[in-house]
């Protein structure tokens, strides 16, 4: 049987993209070398715009109640001034979650099957089928070959889709941090994600499922090595920093083993070529300080599946391919530079410090701050001249 596509990686950028083909009446194979519910190392927010795509996807309910508390506001403390509101509604959504991945992406690969995707797991793809012009025109693995009219490779940032497909990198950043954290239970508020700055260390703190929060340490990956030699002593000295913090962590119980990662690259990969393309972190990859994957993964999988149903109904398929990489770039990219902005842990400059505790003296500024950070408000119109302008005026207008 032919496939009008086949999507390597069935998590949070694969389900989705699989599942708005199959509702578009595609022809759709998703394959995933994991079983589900399984975990993988995440951030876990769902940022209100994601929340938003949900919705739109008749998915909002099913994750807003799969046991993750919604989040009332964010607060980022940079020691001399503190950022905290509620981030800003977006399209009929409200409230962040953060959502552990082993209960987010098996309601997303059950909306995929019961869009009529068929969706086969424990299954690894080896590498891709070819015709005599070079086109990509199905994926081969242990035992089986499988063909379709589009490869989407969503399989993260190892690849394989990409990697055959001889996709190159650009906007290119080494990894700027290392991340270790582990989940507590018992520890309030259960309502409020927050971020320490604390100049070569960040903590986080996002409450989950099963009265759990994921706290979260990031250091310079300059100090990797350094940290590694004693993780957890690094790690409760990063905590000690915040009194406050500290405190509620001891009274709390930890669940579980650390989760830790240096291999956080940022960069653009080519997004598609002929007869495939890419994805999610398979395709554009960034650290976490802006906890963004899963909302951008979303908004991928939705720019992709509306170009590849274009195509796939009698369209340009390729061109409509390239439409997307376009897109993509066009809306990430200055997502990617404020990351590794932030990524840095350089101090902020004294103009960026004045911005920030001006941001942080008005409630109606911080909440449209966090709308940058949660993607809804444009980061090139945030920062403009004369938007900066307007906020060191002290004028609280209207949202961009």
């Amino acid at each position: 049987m032919s496939f009008d596509a086949i999507v390597v990686g069935a998590r949070v950028a694969g389900s989705p993209t699989a599942m708005l083909l199959a509702r578009a009446g595609h022809r759709v194979l998703l394959l995933d070398r994991a079983t589900f519910p399984s975990d993988v190392i995440s951030t876990h927010l769902v940022h209100v715009p994601g929340m938003a795509l949900l919705r739109s996807w008749g998915l909002h309910d099913a994750v807003a109640n799969a046991g993750a508390p919604r989040l009332a506001r964010f607060t980022m403390d940079f020691g001399p001034f503190v950022i905290s509101a509620p981030p800003p509604p977006s399209d009929g959504a409200a409230h962040p979650y953060c959502v552990r991945r082993t209960v987010l992406d098996a309601i997303l690969l059950d909306a995929a099957r019961s869009a009529g995707a068929e969706v086969r797991e424990g299954v690894t793809v080896e590498g891709l089928l070819r015709d005599a012009s070079g086109r990509v025109t199905g994926v081969r693995g242990d035992g089986f070959e499988e063909h379709a009219r589009i490869v989407i490779g969503a399989d993260g940032l190892r690849s394989v889709v990409a990697r055959e497909a001889g996709a190159g990198t650009y906007h290119d950043t080494p990894s700027l941090t290392a991340c270790y954290y582990a989940y507590y239970r018992g520890l309030l508020p259960r309502d409020n994600a927050e971020i320490y700055q604390l100049g070569d260390r960040a903590v986080v703190l996002f409450p989950t499922n099963d009265d759990a929060t994921c706290v979260f340490v990031a250091c310079p990956s300059a100090q990797f090595h350094d940290f590694r030699t004693d993780v957890e002593a690094h790690y409760a000295e990063a905590i000690s920093r915040v009194p406050s913090v500290a405190a509620r962590v001891a009274a709390a119980e930890r669940v579980g083993r650390m989760h830790a990662t240096a291999d956080v690259p940022n960069f653009f990969r080519t997004p598609a070529g002929p007869g495939w393309a890419l994805v999610g972190d398979a395709g554009y990859h960034k650290d976490p300080v802006m906890a963004a994957g899963i909302t951008d993964a979303f908004v991928s999988a939705q720019l992709l599946a509306d170009a590849v149903h274009s195509g796939l109904s009698g369209g340009d398929l390729d061109a409509a391919v390239q439409s997307y990489a376009q897109e993509r770039d066009r809306r990430f990219l200055p997502a990617l530079q404020l990351t590794c902005q932030l990524a840095s842990m350089e101090p902020p400059s004294p103009e960026m410090a004045a911005l920030f505790a001006t941001i942080a003296a008005s409630p109606a500024e911080s909440t449209r701050f966090f709308g940058v950070m949660q993607g809804s408000t444009p980061i090139a119109e945030y920062f403009a001249p004369d938007n900066l302008a307007r906020i060191m005026s002290g004028a609280a207008g209207a949202a961009i």
